[in-house]
């Protein structure tokens, strides 16, 4: 029985090996680079595989990237959960949350607004576009962060804490998808994002 099973193991572990020199590769390309400036053939080359074996993991450049973001977007999550914690005000809290997701979409603009327009328009049933919509989707992780902020207050609703945190999630999302906003400082956006929230939390 162990015998039958070290194979599979092997196998396991090589395909998460590939796995991880892929993602290597393309968050170096496309961090040096952008993602408009990186081939297929130059991350499969990177990643010493061929372009058939990359096209396993990810089909497109942009499934790719979902691959190499969605982690740091998580992480980014994570974080302003972790700062909203310990900030009472309501707005100063979900703003919180908002700031590392929305640094994290500026560290590189095209990645950034690529990995939107990805997360938006790609299959919801492809694996790396499904964890996009889970973290940074409107019912996703970080509306339901947002969501259970607006929940402090006893007067609002689960119901319409959900429903508020879509909007906030639509504003955020559309604040850093805008071609207005394509040379937008991150203080200008958060700016911009934090007008439309005051005035969302004070109806």
């Amino acid at each position: 029985m162990s015998g039958a099973s070290q194979p599979v193991g092997r196998r396991e572990r090589n395909k998460q090996l590939k796995l991880d020199r892929i993602t290597a590769a393309a968050h170096e390309l496309f961090a040096e680079r952008g993602i408009d400036e990186v081939t297929t053939q130059q991350i499969a080359d990177k990643a010493d595989i061929g372009t058939g074996t990359l096209f396993l993991y990810a089909k497109t450049k942009g499934e790719l990237l979902l691959l190499v973001q969605n982690s740091v977007y998580a992480e980014a999550l994570e974080r302003g959960r972790a700062d909203a914690e310990n900030i009472p005000d309501t707005l100063d809290a979900v703003m919180a949350i908002i700031r590392p997701v929305v640094e994290c979409n500026r560290t590189q603009v095209d990645n950034g607004r690529v990995y939107l327009r990805e997360m938006v328009f790609g299959d919801p049933a492809e694996p790396h576009h499904h964890e996009a919509l889970t973290i940074t989707g409107q019912t996703g992780q970080t509306g339901q962060a947002v969501a259970a902020v607006l929940c402090r207050d006893a007067q609002v609703s689960e119901a319409d804490a959900a429903t508020a945190a879509r909007v906030v999630s639509a504003v955020m999302f559309l604040a850093m998808a805008a071609g207005v906003n394509v040379a937008a400082s991150v203080h200008e956006i958060l700016r911009d994002i934090r007008k439309q929230i005051a005035v969302l939390l004070t109806r």
